[in-house]
């Protein structure tokens, strides 16, 4: 096997984890894939290397590996309460981002949402703004947040209410223009392919809009 980089993934089972998952195997740059997963993935590669791991007590990063794809994410029906939710939603990722820094990690890449802000009312949008703010503030060298609206794309795990909403929004999408543009849907697989351009090619620390991940899904670099 070539010479080429060592990424981490963690959530590996999501819509959105799946599909970076594959990409990553696929892309010539990586040479070794670690996954830490709370259960066995039914992916198998050369590349890969899926490690059962306990979130709430996590083991360092592989010290050569060089970026982290942070794929983590739950809602507060599946985790049972807000307090389950932010754990998966914010301490995770943010003990995540830790032990990246700690390891030299140079690029820490993850899904948040449309919307994430530490000062909303909305809980939702607030932990994600909390865990946006808190893994920032870790001091990696590269950090990137993509902030997908509605995710489209087949799930292992159906949530209550998506198809509705996915079917309405797909009626609305004619009129979602201009600055409305960024509450679209957007495809999961967009929103892999997006956090594998964002690691290999220099963007710049910060969020990424909704409305911006199917172009740098397509390698538009756009502004």
């Amino acid at each position: 096997m070539s010479a080429g980089k060592h990424a981490l993934l963690a959530g590996a089972s999501g819509l959105v984890g799946e599909r970076c998952l594959a990409r990553l195997l696929d892309h010539p740059a990586y040479s070794r894939i670690t996954a830490w997963s709370r259960r066995p993935l039914a992916s198998a590669h050369a590349k890969l290397a899926v490690e059962l791991v306990d979130f709430d007590a996590l083991p360092p990063v592989p010290a050569d590996c060089i970026e982290v794809f942070c794929c983590l994410g739950t809602t507060i029906r599946i985790a049972g309460s807000e307090d389950a939710f932010r754990r998966v939603d914010h301490d995770y990722p943010v003990a995540l981002a830790e032990r990246a820094k700690a390891a030299g990690v140079q690029r820490f890449l993850m899904v948040s949402s449309l919307g994430a802000n530490a000062g909303s009312p909305v809980f939702y949008s607030r932990v994600k703004g909390e865990t946006e703010r808190d893994v920032a503030a870790v001091g990696l060298p590269r950090h990137v947040f993509l902030r997908p609206s509605l995710l489209l794309g087949s799930r292992q795990q159906q949530r209550s209410g998506e198809g509705m909403a996915i079917t309405a929004f797909r009626l609305l999408r004619p009129l979602l223009v201009g600055p409305l543009r960024k509450y679209r849907p957007v495809e999961g697989d967009d929103v892999a392919a997006a956090m594998v351009y964002a690691a290999n090619h220099d963007l710049p620390s910060g969020a990424i809009e909704s409305d911006r991940i199917p172009q740098l899904a397509r390698g538009i670099p756009g502004s």
